[in-house]
């Protein structure tokens, strides 16, 4: 069993904010500026913006890949060593992250 690694929601949020703000340089039609994150069973994340109705399934899991890879060198091995974009739609809802790692503690 893997030993469970902890990590401060604030890093963690400055973590995204950074790979974020990196991957809508390399895709510079997906704009958005993540201010909450969505910690879920299935993924972590954040919310877009309605306006990403209109890229391509394939544009967004890319710009999901980017967050996740600078995501990873945000917050090194603490979320694990490879993190994988993952793309989640419900209810009208689009949010862009990770699948949940499965032993990661927050600490304040």
């Amino acid at each position: 069993m893997a030993k469970a690694m902890s990590i401060s929601a604030t890093k963690l949020m400055s973590a995204v904010q950074d790979a974020v703000k990196a991957a809508v340089e390399k895709h510079p039609k997906l704009k958005v500026e993540p201010s909450n994150l969505s910690i879920g069973y299935l993924i972590w994340g954040f919310p877009v913006p309605e306006n990403f109705n209109a890229f391509s399934v394939r544009e967004t899991q890319a710009f999901a890949a980017d967050v996740a890879a600078g995501l990873g060198r945000g917050v090194g091995t603490a979320l694990g060593t490879h993190l994988e974009g993952a793309v989640f739609s419900h209810g009208g809802h689009l949010i862009i992250g990770i699948p949940a790692p499965p032993e990661v503690l927050f600490e304040r």
